[in-house]
């Protein structure tokens, strides 16, 4: 297993301690002072590149902090850990693996090098056999077992394995194919199944399958209860290799469920899975949105992937991101980040940034394995456009909690509705605007509200946010964001100090779980807490 060499602690960095004490000055200043204090503000701390324009002038810092964070980012070595993933190192230190996305979205041409093998070869040979599927699928060539047009596809997965294809989906669904139906389960309650699959006939349906080992087991109780739901109307064995693919590693228990591993899909294990939506578990994207239409998301990616490698941190778009992550969660106390996409299309996208940030950075040791004494992830949520102005934003706006935000915003809609677009990114605008300056006492007295009203419509101001603008969503469009998102969360990691690559805190509750199911079918009787004791008894009751 590799090890790492004991770094600095990051409390003990220079520039964190000037952080520290720049931040006693700093966290009273408000942004109003800030804006009045220099006219060019809005337009000095943006940045424009790869089609994406951030205005990062309404946040709580000033050039003095920027200089302190890039120092930060200098001194955690960010530079040397950025090309030590692109090199195909194994930073993914407790599990031994090379962290190489990236990879999934080189151009063939590329050199990407893992244990001395160039792997660029054996992605575009998936890419290339996904293509040929995809293609066959959507033009009908691929018929089901009684010789009836695939009209649904139904993606089995969890985690990376459902949460990158539904996003990317409901994201692409403009230039989805719209005579066929696309579903996706993930959930191991029988009611995501029963639900996605109520109004299809078998005859018509496709299951990809995704799971590497074809041995997970959420996805894998789904995938036998598609295989049970198939052959109800099939009644033939031999369908389900008409019926099913898989997107997995495992051929023996691939071929043993019964699919022909002629069609099945594989990756590798420096694929982290909230990391795999541009791999073959993105096949059912490629089937929705067609291969041209993926390879766009995939230059996509690499464009922004380019930009991390070789942009100098002061117009880096993930860097900066990140670096303001931590300069709130971290000096500020901030716990959590609001993403606001004001486009109806990127309706999943705060959901799949929350297991990307989230199941990365929610770690509590560092590389060498020593606890913390820092905030490390914050909590990503958020809800798309002007639903979330009716919902949550009183919180943000007169709360007493500090929520930084990331509102996303695009120049073309889309759906061109008469006035529709206007309204919805004039809100963008408002509302950033808002959170940065509020509303004084003054101003609320001036309207002419009744004194006892005065410090109910107050506005504080002093709320931090990102405007991120861009002319149009398109697939490219979406691998820059996910990316963008991506390396920001790699930023993060290299500041903490910690493995943003495993999910070790998702295996003791499986592991549990497991147990528990043995006791639920009445194999064993375990040893428990009296409360655990006392609720599976409780369950046992109510179910009967």
């Amino acid at each position: 297993m590799a090890t790492t060499e004991k770094a600095v602690p990051l409390t003990q960095l220079s520039a964190w301690k000037a952080l520290t004490s720049h931040y006693g000055q700093i966290k009273d200043v408000q942004l109003r002072t800030l804006f009045a204090d220099d006219s060019g503000r809005g337009e000095r701390l943006a940045v424009d590149a790869l089609g994406i324009y951030l205005d990062y002038s309404k946040n709580r810092i000033t050039d003095e902090t920027l200089k302190l964070l890039f120092k930060l980012a200098d001194e955690s070595d960010l530079r040397g850990r950025i090309d030590a993933m692109f090199r195909g190192e194994k930073i993914n230190i407790t599990e031994n693996r090379a962290v190489l996305h990236v990879a999934l979205r080189a151009p063939k041409d590329a050199t990407i090098l893992v244990d001395g093998k160039n792997v660029v070869p054996e992605v575009h040979e998936v890419l290339d056999r996904m293509s040929a599927f995809a293609d066959r699928v959507r033009s009908g060539a691929w018929l089901g077992h009684t010789s009836k047009r695939i009209k649904n596809v139904v993606n089995i997965g969890i985690g990376g394995s459902d949460l990158g294809p539904v996003m990317a989906y409901e994201a692409l669904r403009h230039y989805s194919q719209r005579d066929m139906v696309f579903r996706f389960v993930s959930n191991v309650d029988g009611t995501d199944f029963a639900e996605a699959t109520i109004d299809l006939d078998p005859e018509e349906t496709l299951f990809i399958i995704s799971s590497k080992t074809f041995t997970t087991l959420e996805t894998m109780t789904n995938a036998h209860t598609a295989r049970e739901w198939s052959l109800k109307k099939l009644g033939d064995e031999k369908a389900i290799a008409k019926h099913f693919v898989a997107v997995s590693t495992n051929a023996a228990e691939v071929s043993k469920f019964g699919i022909d591993t002629a069609n099945m899909f594989g990756f590798w294990d420096w694929v982290g899975g909230r990391y795999s939506m541009d791999s073959a578990i993105g096949l059912s994207t490629m089937i929705a949105v067609g291969p041209e239409n993926f390879r766009k998301l995939l230059a996509g990616f690499h464009e922004m992937d380019e930009h991390f490698r070789t942009a100098p941190f002061e117009k880096n778009l993930p860097v900066l991101m990140g670096l303001l992550s931590v300069w709130y969660n971290d000096f500020f106390d901030a716990q959590t980040v609001a993403v606001l996409p004001y486009d109806q299309y990127l309706k999943r996208f705060p959901a799949y940034l929350q297991q990307l940030t989230m199941e990365s950075n929610g770690k509590h040791v560092t590389l060498s394995g020593d606890h913390v004494d820092y905030e490390t992830g914050p909590i990503f949520w958020g809800e798309p456009g002007t639903n979330g102005q009716h919902s949550f934003y009183q919180l943000i706006h007169q709360g007493t909690k500090l929520i930084p935000c990331d509102f996303i915003g695009f120049g073309k809609t889309l759906n061109p509705l008469g006035d529709h677009h206007d309204l919805l990114m004039a809100n963008v605008f408002a509302q950033g605007e808002a959170l940065a300056f509020g509303k004084t006492a003054e101003q609320v007295k001036a309207e002419g509200t009744p004194n006892w009203l005065v410090p109910h419509r107050v506005f504080e101001g002093n709320r931090p946010s990102n405007t991120i603008l861009i002319e149009i969503l398109t697939p490219e469009v979406l691998g820059k964001l996910v990316a963008l998102y991506e390396h920001s969360v790699f930023t993060q990691g290299a500041i903490w100090q910690i493995d943003s690559f495993d999910q070790w805190g998702v295996e003791l509750g499986k592991v549990l779980a497991k147990n528990i199911i043995t006791e639920l079918e009445g194999k064993i009787v375990g040893k428990h807490d009296s409360s655990t004791s006392t609720l599976i008894d409780e369950y046992k009751k109510l179910r009967g």
